[in-house]
């Protein structure tokens, strides 16, 4: 068996390959690019880029690909071999052209009408920060993606440009505390992912799974989350053996692949790995997506990433890990053993409070889509609406802090277990409210509001750059002061005192607080349509465009693109819906009372005294349901046409959301309730027991 440290980052050109292939200089040149931004001469890019050919080829590679992550979603990759014409030969060539550009076809690929048809060619550029990787025969260059006339078409870029402005600004900050030292301070991101795991064979036959990621149909398993015996619960050898080799398969990719276990949910399971830097732990999270799936292949089930493939079990999320770090290893969301007279964390605290106070509605924005509506607000994910949870130390100091009042910590509460053979604990003050949006949980902060499918990008570069304008604020508001110290506990307590409706440390599932966040003015966006309507607000394009991450056409580009592709999923599901209640699901329930009619004619033919009873009744019931079934399904198609006639982007998501929605709501009612009337051997699809305890 290979050693675990032998096999962890074996198919990475990382730090250690570079330095023993790469000449001193051009390591060198190429450090100071990764670590300063500094410019990367075409000369040390070709020497970089034989060095990587020779090392992928030596691994089996033939090809290479510029690997980006256009406003789909997902990723995507155009592969290119390494062969050169060479006589009546070729050769093996990398140039540092080709490492650093690419030009693929931009034309499908969704650009928001920010260009022209007839622009379709985009440009890939090498990010030299995430280190390239070989999987499957082909080079992955990690790479950002534009369009031909400049525009920003991906993910990576604002998020790379987020990382370099939080950093320049946290860094000022830092000098004006003395901390004169730093020179860089990054954005660190440890990403939970949670996933289903379903038999390949029984997922072939689910239409709805197929095209949409999530049942359209499906009557609720006699057992389904109650006996909460899955939670942490043994792993099934089938699901152990997909484990161990999706952690292999992880670790030969540099991937800290840390933690697994059971979901809440039948068939429901977690990743989570330690965390990076985030434009790497980005590029991590969007590999072990893909690499969840194809290894799933391997043992003949499928990986499901949607939010929520099972109607009535909890759906899946992705809980953000968000911290801030300098060059010099110091935490600067760590309060240390003395928060009270720890001023900096205090003021990078504020700073956050107030980023996410300001700028609510565009945190919600970054979790919305089509899947998570359904998860949000469900007391299975947080609510729509965003607030944080700072643990009961943490509150009382800022309590503390806006009251004027001496702070007293609670100290770490001693857990005793009451047997002599266990040790006692302390119990961590941060201990995590699971029902907040926004937790702090000891030297980070907890987003747990993002779907299962999202790219993390997005809310880490709205994060960063919100907090980034935070700290301009603040170095604005300090620099010029006399009494350093006084100044920084001044501009904490008016910050705090200004924000702090956006702390609660209560129960966010409950009715009491919806009223309360209402009457402290915060946003309960609870769809998508309604997020997004918040997009273009004069102080989100501000945001951006003052801090030079995305241009306000860019940004209104991608509020067009997350309003079409909501239309679009919802239409799919719609005209999903009615493919199977038309082609498969009438016609099943239809035979089958056909089935109940010919036995109820041959009990009469034998005999007048032999009860039909349970037949007529069936046969009565499931009529009255097929016919409210076909009615249901005509509506639904109308809604469809409806929508899909209107021009206006956010009033056809709406429409989507208000009408179209209702309508598959109510269809799947009906036959769900005659999934429970019909014999299985009539019903055309796996049953909820069939999928969820299949594996």
């Amino acid at each position: 068996m290979t050693k675990v440290p032998e096999m962890f980052g074996s198919m990475v050109f990382n730090d250690k390959v570079m330095q023993e292939r790469l000449p001193k200089a051009t390591y060198k040149a190429l450090k100071k690019t990764v670590e300063n931004g500094e410019p990367l001469d075409e000369g040390v890019a070709n020497v970089v880029a034989n060095a990587m050919k020779d090392w992928a080829v030596e691994l089996g590679c033939t090809h290479f690909t510029h690997w980006f992550q256009p406003m789909t979603g997902v990723t995507a990759e155009k592969h290119d071999s390494f062969i050169q014409p060479f006589g009546d030969s070729v050769i093996m060539e990398f140039s540092g052209k080709e490492l650093i550009k690419g030009e693929p076809d931009a034309s499908s690929f969704p650009s928001g009408g920010i260009r022209a048809t007839f622009e379709a060619r985009g440009y890939t550029t090498w990010d030299p920060t995430s280190p390239a990787f070989v999987r499957d025969g082909s080079l992955y260059i990690p790479t950002a993606f534009c369009s031909y006339t400049g525009e920003v078409l991906d993910k990576k870029t604002p998020l790379l440009r987020s990382m370099e402005r939080l950093s320049g600004e946290a860094v000022k900050v830092l000098h004006l505390l003395g901390k004169t030292d730093v020179k860089r301070v990054a954005t660190t991101v440890g990403p939970e992912q949670e996933y289903f795991l379903v038999d390949k064979d029984l997922y072939d036959q689910r239409v709805d799974l197929k095209l949409c990621g999530r049942t359209l149909f499906g009557a609720m398993a006699p057992k389904g989350q109650e006996l909460e015996d899955h939670y942490f619960g043994s792993i099934k050898t089938r699901v152990a053996a997909y484990m161990k080799e999706l952690d292999e398969e992880l670790w030969k990719l540099g991937i800290l692949a840390k933690t697994k276990h059971n979901e809440v949910a039948p068939a429901q399971h977690e990743l989570a790995p330690i965390f990076s830097t985030s434009n790497i732990a980005t590029d991590h999270n969007e590999l072990t997506m893909e690499i969840m799936q194809k290894v799933a292949e391997r043992h003949n089930l499928v990986c499901l990433l949607h939010e929520k493939p099972f109607k009535g079990v909890n759906g899946s999320g992705k809980h953000n890990n968000w911290s801030i770090s300098t060059n010099t290893g110091e935490n600067l969301l760590s309060p240390g053993k003395h928060p009270e007279t720890n001023y900096q964390f205090q003021l990078f605290l504020a700073a956050i409070v107030k980023a996410v106070d300001e700028y609510q509605d565009l945190l919600r924005i970054t979790v919305a889509s089509a899947g998570n509506d359904h998860r949000l607000g469900a007391n299975e994910a947080p609510p729509a609406i965003i607030s944080m949870y700072l643990g009961d130390d943490l509150d009382a100091l800022v309590r503390s802090i806006i009251n004027g009042n001496d702070y007293e910590s609670h100290g770490k509460e001693r857990m005793h277990t009451g047997v002599d053979v266990l040790a006692d604990f302390k119990k961590d003050n941060s201990d995590r409210n699971r029902t907040s949006p926004f937790a702090f949980t000891g030297n980070k902060f907890e987003f747990r509001a993002l779907g299962s499918a999202l790219n993390i990008a997005c809310p880490n570069y709205m994060l960063n750059t919100m907090v980034a304008e935070e700290l301009s604020q603040f170095y604005e508001a300090l620099k010029g002061a006399d009494n350093m110290e006084a100044a920084v506990k001044a501009l904490v307590r008016e910050t705090l005192t200004a924000h702090q409706r956006i702390i609660f440390n209560g129960d966010n599932y409950s009715d009491e607080w919806v009223e309360e966040a209402e009457r402290r003015g915060l946003y309960n966006l609870k769809s998508l349509p309604e997020a997004l309507s918040h997009f273009m607000d004069e102080k989100n394009v501000n945001l951006f465009v003052k801090n030079n991450i995305i241009s306000e056409d860019e940004l209104h580009a991608r509020y067009e693109i997350d309003l079409e592709t909501y239309c679009k999923q919802l239409n799919i599901e719609a005209l999903t819906m009615v493919d199977m209640a038309r082609k498969n699901i009438t016609p099943a329930v239809s035979l089958f009372v056909r089935e109940l009619t010919d036995t109820a004619l041959s009990k009469k033919a034998l005999s007048d005294s032999i009860s039909v009873n349970v037949e007529l009744n069936l046969i009565n019931s499931l009529t009255v349901q097929l016919e409210q079934f076909a009615a249901l399904t005509d509506e639904l198609e109308s809604e469809i046409r409806a929508a899909a006639a209107i021009d206006d982007n956010q009033e056809k998501a709406f429409a989507y959301r208000n009408k179209v929605f209702a309508k598959m709501e109510a269809l799947r009612e009906v036959g769900d309730e005659m999934e429970t009337h019909t014999a299985a051997d009539y019903w055309p699809y796996p049953s909820y027991t069939e999928l969820l305890f299949g594996v």
